[in-house]
């Protein structure tokens, strides 16, 4: 078939619900479904009630479909793909035998607004609440699903038109005519829109529209997206493209919005049965993929388009069992009606489909009862039953407006139309087509043409083309295609299964605006967004409050109007990933890595035969025992220098530095104005004026900048530099380090030259280094930092001087261990938003009589008031055999939330488990132990002991331990 979008030539096999089907490259999976005779294809989202499909354009969610990993699969226009296996959403236990289709039957206990009266009573709440979270959702999450990386890209324009129908076409070639560069959008994979497919038993339109495209396809100055939705537009002509791997930031000068209409389904008894499809689902079918959309069908319209609807389904073998139009004066000024009924098809004028029924032990349409219909009410003393597989529909149009309200567009109604149609529109914003109003297709070429010649001329291409455009002769909107029917099922809104009923129910109860109707009802809240069942539901409220629809109004349409993955608003999850200038080396050594902010740290060095955990004990026992090494490069690493150094460092640590002495360093603890404890660190005074300090790997960048920003206010005559990105810096500690660091250094270390907490600066390994006799492990130790293009000369000859010693690398996690063990506190880790160093056991490095530092009088104000919480350490068993808590488990005391665990490890040292954790104060200063509930809700209980666990005389960081 001419225009035919598949290949025949390429079958596709694929499942669908476990059975085997095959179709055509080209094919959806809605396409090859229905061509292989599959008419039952997803359940409602409410009732559960068998759907097939309405709109084949994305316009609605009957067909949708779970594949693999991916999620929610709009199958009516997502290409099919060789060996995929695809099953139905929103069912338990398959699509046939859907457990929650008992949903139906329970319809009338699920009134509207229900959600809303079930949660308001409280005996209900915790019953409505475990059943809302079991059948709510559509497709099941698949925790094990990669991360998607969808990049954003950036284009620009002078002229972007939205749509390639045929107005959309003509308008893109007027505009490039006159000299613009245009950008072409569409959301479907190939142009040309409704003049491919709505053709009317003839192929002129389609003829047109190709040669129209062919001149499109060869301008030099058009580019065309297909496959792209323009999802939102904002402010300065910036709209927002998707496409299926990305999103594009579009930036145009002028905009022709071409975005066409949604053609509208009418509301009668049982009109989402699986083979009742609106009238362009059909032609979508019949053109674009050469499927019948049924054997024998019931064409209901009430418009010019359903007679042109008849002559296509005619042409392509589909027997027409009748011809219901629901206008009273039926088919008196269209052309087409004549030939149709010539051919012996009967034609029922003001008459409807009463409703629709099913095919006996079926889900699918078996039969329509019409009947005489007038002012939404059918006689059903008239009703005829009529043998069908299929009722398409063509009641009427919603113009796809949604950009254009994001636009600003003062949006019109006109009675002539049955429609919204753009009155003002804001400068550089055009429309033209459909959604300007215009419906033949001669007119939609011509406006088009007008529109793309506007738009070029705003921008000073040419001169805009006058041309004259006659309105259409007929409505191609029925004003109120809805019929009432005693026992419901008469949908407006497929996606949330709301009935007539429904809305009637909501104006009752007083939700009679729009918004609010909205709201209560949740029309047009579902995945389509309203495509389908918004202009109806706005002709309904009119009805029922006497009010125009231009008095009703639209809801507020935001962006975004189609949905959209999460995936592309995230983006491509850029995360900077740095590495320190020791990497190379970690990764040779089999390092395990783990994220620390912005870094890449070795939580552990793997090694054949052993566990992560062996691994990190055996860490943890060669510090202790000998000599280990860790890269330290991640710390923030600040210098500030000038006459007033000092006191810039007073006025932001909670400690005194003025009486520091050169050549030694100083625990720092920097808080907020609050009291909250925000940063730690060591200070080293290197002159009178030239302070070298460290901070935490996460803290980095923001101590950075709030040093600065504060400096520049208190205008102090200093300077800071970061060297964070600079320099390296490893530490070396353990009973051996001295003497593997002697043999690459003349600095004299011993502990009368080189005391705990000193600072020196000379040579190590021929590289010039700052060293520092601090530990955070608890053991004597130094901490070297080097210009960072000798970290690995540095990190090889630490290594090879240790060898004799069996030197061992170790990671974060062996570092966290040794440090539990000396109970030293990690910030952010062992303490929170809220904690203030009372609160931490830093209390005894503030220092209340400097006369001013940030956070002094928040601290003073806490000083006096009893603590929230308290850091104490604790102590598992020693013949504990169990799960350890783990850490943010909840500490239960007396039946009540007494505090939380903040870190715990296993020490060889104690040999059993140790943690810190934030108690309540009574807790802390009265019991002697507490109760840590587990994941699976069991309980163990803790001895609260003092800290630090290990060498509480800090022995091991004397000079006795090194002689």
């Amino acid at each position: 078939m001419e225009g035919e979008w598949i290949d025949r030539d390429k079958s596709v096999i694929f499942k669908f619900e476990g059975k085997p089907f095959c179709g055509f490259e080209g094919d959806t999976m809605t396409s090859a479904l229905w061509a292989s005779g599959q008419r039952f294809l997803g359940r409602s989202f409410k009732y559960h009630r068998p759907r097939g499909i309405l709109s084949l354009a994305n316009h609605d969610v009957n067909v949708m479909m779970q594949w693999g990993q991916h999620l929610n699969v709009r199958a009516d226009v997502t290409a099919l793909a060789s060996q995929m296996q695809v099953n139905a959403v929103n069912t338990t236990g398959g699509l046939e035998k859907d457990q929650s289709r008992i949903f139906n039957h329970l319809s009338s206990l699920l009134p509207v607004g229900f959600y809303y009266k079930a949660f308001h009573s409280k005996k209900l709440f915790p019953y409505w609440e475990r059943l809302f979270r079991n059948i709510t959702g559509l497709g099941k999450v698949d925790l094990e699903t990669p991360r998607i990386f969808t990049p954003k890209d950036y284009d620009f324009c002078s002229v972007a038109v939205i749509g390639a129908g045929p107005s959309g076409l003509a308008a893109a070639l007027a505009a490039a005519e006159q000299g613009a560069d245009t950008l072409l959008i569409d959301e479907n994979p190939q142009c040309g829109g409704s003049g491919h497919y709505q053709r009317g038993g003839d192929n002129a339109l389609w003829h047109a529209t190709k040669q129209l495209l062919e001149k499109v396809e060869a301008h030099p100055l058009i580019r065309v997206l297909t496959s792209t939705v323009a999802a939102g537009y904002y402010a300065d002509h910036w709209l927002a493209l998707v496409s299926e791997r990305k999103m594009t930031k579009l930036r145009a000068k002028s905009v022709v919005f071409a975005t066409g209409a949604f053609e509208q389904p009418a509301v009668f008894g049982n009109n989402d049965l699986p083979g009742v499809m609106l009238g362009s689902a059909a032609q979508r079918l019949m053109y674009r993929f050469a499927v019948r959309p049924a054997q024998r069908a019931v064409v209901l319209l009430a418009n010019d388009d359903g007679y042109r609807l008849a002559l296509d389904l005619k042409a392509h073998g589909v027997e027409v069992a009748a011809m219901v139009d629901m206008r009273p004066e039926g088919a008196a000024q269209n052309p087409f009606s004549k030939s149709l009924t010539d051919q012996g098809i009967p034609l029922y004028t003001g008459c409807c489909v009463y409703e629709a029924l099913p095919a006996k032990e079926d889900h699918v349409v078996g039969m329509a009862r019409v009947a005489s219909f007038s002012d939404g009410k059918a006689d059903l003393a008239t009703v005829r039953e009529i043998q069908c597989d299929g009722i398409i529909m063509s009641v009427g149009w919603a113009p796809a407006a949604n950009l254009l309200y994001q636009a600003n567009t003062q949006m019109r109604y006109t009675d002539a139309l049955e429609q919204f149609v753009p009155g003002e529109l804001a400068p550089g914003i055009f429309a033209c087509g459909r959604v300007n109003g215009l419906y033949n297709p001669d007119a939609r070429l011509r406006d088009g043409q007008r529109a793309g010649s506007a738009a070029a001329a705003y921008l000073g291409f040419g001169k805009a083309l006058e041309v004259d455009i006659a309105p259409g002769a007929t409505c191609p909107s029925f004003p109120w295609p809805m019929v009432s029917h005693p026992q419901g099922k008469n949908f407006v809104d497929f996606d949330e299964d709301l009935q007539l009923k429904d809305f009637e129910n909501a104006v009752q109860e007083g939700f009679d605006n729009i918004e609010l109707l909205k709201r209560f009802t949740t029309n047009g809240m579902g995945p389509s967004q309203g495509k389908h069942s918004n202009m109806n539901a706005l002709r309904i409220l009119g009805r029922l409050t006497g009010q125009r629809p231009d008095a009703v109004g639209t809801t507020t349409a935001r962006p975004f109007f189609h949905p959209i993955p999460l995936s592309h608003l995230a983006g491509r999850g850029f995360h900077p990933e740095r590495r320190t200038p020791v990497h190379p080396r970690h990764v040779a050594l089999n390092a395990f890595f783990m994220r620390a902010g912005e870094w890449l740290r070795p939580e552990y060095y793997a090694r054949a035969g052993c566990n992560r955990s062996a691994c990190i004990q055996e860490e943890v026992a060669a510090v202790r025992a000998s000599v280990g090494l860790i890269d330290v490069g991640t710390l923030g690493k600040l210098e500030v220098f000038g006459p007033q150094a000092v006191e810039l460092l007073e006025r932001v640590y909670v400690s005194k530095y003025a009486n520091l002495k050169v050549g030694m360093t100083r625990y720092a603890v920097m808080c907020d104005e609050a009291g909250v404890v925000i940063d730690d660190g060591v200070i080293a005074r290197l002159a009178a004026d030239h302070f070298y300090f460290t901070t935490t790997t996460s803290g980095a960048a923001q101590i950075y900048r709030e040093l600065s920003r504060l400096n520049a206010m208190w205008r102090l005559n200093c300077g800071i530099v970061n060297h964070t990105g600079a320099f390296s810096a490893m530490n070396l500690a353990g009973p051996k380090s001295r003497e593997v660091l002697q043999q690459l250094t003349a600095i004299d270390l011993s502990g009368g030259s080189f005391p705990y907490l000193a600072v020196r600066e000379g040579r190590v390994a021929g590289i010039p280094a700052r060293l520092m006799r601090v530990g955070f492990v608890g053991e004597w130790g130094y901490e070297i930092h080097i210009p960072a293009e000798y970290g690995i000369t540095l990190w090889d000859a630490i290594l090879d001087a240790g060898r004799p010693f069996s030197i061992r690398p170790f990671g974060v996690e062996a570092q966290r261990v040794l440090r539990l063990e000396k109970g030293h506190v990690i910030i952010g880790q062992d303490t929170d938003g809220l904690t203030n160093p009372y609160e931490a056991g830093l209390g005894w490095a503030i220092k209340m009589d400097k006369p001013f530092f940030i956070g002094k009088r928040s601290l003073h104000i806490l000083s006096k008031q009893p603590l929230r919480q308290q850091l104490v350490g604790f102590q598992m068993p020693q013949e504990y055999t169990g799960p350890p808590p783990q850490e943010s488990h909840l500490i239960i005391h007396a039946g009540e939330i007494a505090g939380r665990v903040t870190s715990i490890a296993y020490s060889q040292a104690i040999d059993a488990h140790i943690g810190l954790a934030l108690v309540a104060p009574d807790l802390a200063l009265s019991a002697t132990s507490f109760e840590i509930r587990l994941t699976n809700g069991g309980f163990v209980t803790a001895q609260i002991t003092s800290l630090p666990f290990y060498d509480p005389d800090q022995m091991r960081q004397k000079e006795s331990t090194c002689a």
